[in-house]
């Protein structure tokens, strides 16, 4: 099997004994319950679709899951603002170093002085969410599941019941986090940045949707913003988890605490995963189990 078409050569066989495997796993990890309206996921739902730039799809398992993205959809703001606004401009912001701490620590912030490691993690995320184009919270989001949806073909939706909760359980820690940066003055806006950061984190779909996301990041590998993003990704997609999964598994990925979780092969396609039990780190059990099967089997590691 050559190397370049590999994830298009997959079986559906191959494809459900993956499953099997990875969802005998999930029993390891634990739903989110921080946020109520994510603690009512089944932790035994599992779902994987694989977008193939050959245009060859596959899918299995709970597909008609809806998630919010989460973190997730930290990769594709980062991208918005490269293809919108420059790379050096918005490496001004943040940076593309790893952190060995949690995606929600506040101490690793200030020891940066306030300038956030990465776009991957929440520092860096809210300081993005507050220079998305538009006018409020609100507008910022529109536009920018706009673009997404008419970029990837993918039908995501702010998810106002997800949106609710997440609200209702506004993470102190983010709210420091954020006076933080703006104590620094590395938000225009707090009140803004914090919202619009939450609502992102409610665009909503399914694994098709997050997977044709994917498809846009291993399909432009060749374009600058395409390589910074998936380089990103691998360094940092998987919080202080990173550096040991580009070891194991050796590709381009990124977790959000609903479940999600999005892998690329450059110049192969997409895996999108859903699947709602976590590890203490924050990433989905049975679907990093499910990506390392698949990636060793086919040999898609990018090293």
């Amino acid at each position: 099997m050559s190397q370049v078409n590999a994830l298009s050569q997959l079986t559906t066989n191959d494809l459900a004994a993956w499953v099997q495997q990875a969802k005998i796993q999930a029993v390891q990890g634990k739903v989110c319950d921080r946020i109520p309206q994510l603690a009512i996921a089944n932790p035994t739902w599992f779902a994987v679709h694989i977008c193939c730039v050959s245009g060859q799809t596959y899918s299995l398992g709970d597909t008609g899951c809806v998630f919010p993205l989460m973190s997730v959809i930290k990769v594709f703001s980062f991208l918005y603002l490269l293809e919108n606004i420059g790379v050096d401009t918005v490496l001004q912001w943040v940076g593309v170093e790893p952190s060995d701490a949690a995606f929600n620590s506040l101490d690793q912030l200030i020891t940066d002085g306030g300038h956030p490691r990465n776009p991957m993690i929440n520092s860096g995320a809210i300081t993005l969410a507050d220079k998305l184009p538009g006018k409020t919270a609100s507008d910022r989001t529109y536009n920018f599941c706009q673009w997404l949806n008419k970029l990837t073909g993918s039908q995501l939706y702010l998810d106002e019941v997800m949106l609710a909760s997440v609200r209702a359980s506004r993470s102190p820690v983010n709210q420091a986090i954020a006076s933080y940066l703006a104590q620094k003055n590395r938000l225009e806006n707090l009140e803004i940045a914090l919202d619009t950061y939450e609502q992102i984190c409610c665009l909503s779909g399914r694994v098709e949707d997050l997977a044709l996301l994917g498809k846009v990041l291993a399909c432009g590998n060749n374009l600058q913003h395409h390589r910074i993003v998936n380089a990103a990704m691998l360094m940092c997609g998987l919080y202080q988890a990173s550096a040991k999964f580009a070891v194991k598994i050796g590709l381009p990925m990124k977790s959000g605490i609903s479940g999600g979780l999005l892998a690329i092969v450059p110049k192969q396609g997409a895996i999108a995963c859903y699947s709602p039990a976590l590890d203490m780190v924050g990433n989905s059990v049975a679907a990093i189990a499910f990506v390392e099967a698949l990636a060793q089997k086919l040999e898609l590691s990018v090293f």
